[in-house]
């Protein structure tokens, strides 16, 4: 281990904090850059809540077929590419043997 015994630097500058509803703007002074609104005007503002459950039997079996699905489908991809290379293959053992004997 490193024998290190400086002090950690300190910041030159300490950050300046501005609270939300002082943004050192004129009152008619539009805002720039322009900033991201979540709500449109007609919309309410608040709080919403997010419920967590534990997946019942039902959601169990729905992803375990979804997880089988993907599964196979990348199991169904890498045969179809294996299978798409044994003509592929076969056409150059053709051409070598065809190549060889008319080279004698």
């Amino acid at each position: 281990m490193v024998d290190d015994f400086d002090p950690p630097e300190r910041p030159r500058a300490e950050p300046e904090i501005i609270p939300p509803d002082q943004t050192g703007r004129r009152s008619g002074q539009p805002a720039w850059p322009p900033t991201w609104r979540p709500y449109d005007a007609g919309q309410a503002r608040g709080t919403q809540r997010v419920y967590v459950m534990r997946p019942g039997p039902l959601g169990f079996a729905i992803f375990t077929l979804a997880l089988a699905f993907i599964v196979a489908l990348v199991f169904l991809i890498v045969i179809g590419a294996f299978l798409l290379w044994i003509p592929v293959v076969a056409l150059l053992v053709v051409v070598g043997a065809v190549y060889r004997l008319l080279r004698r």
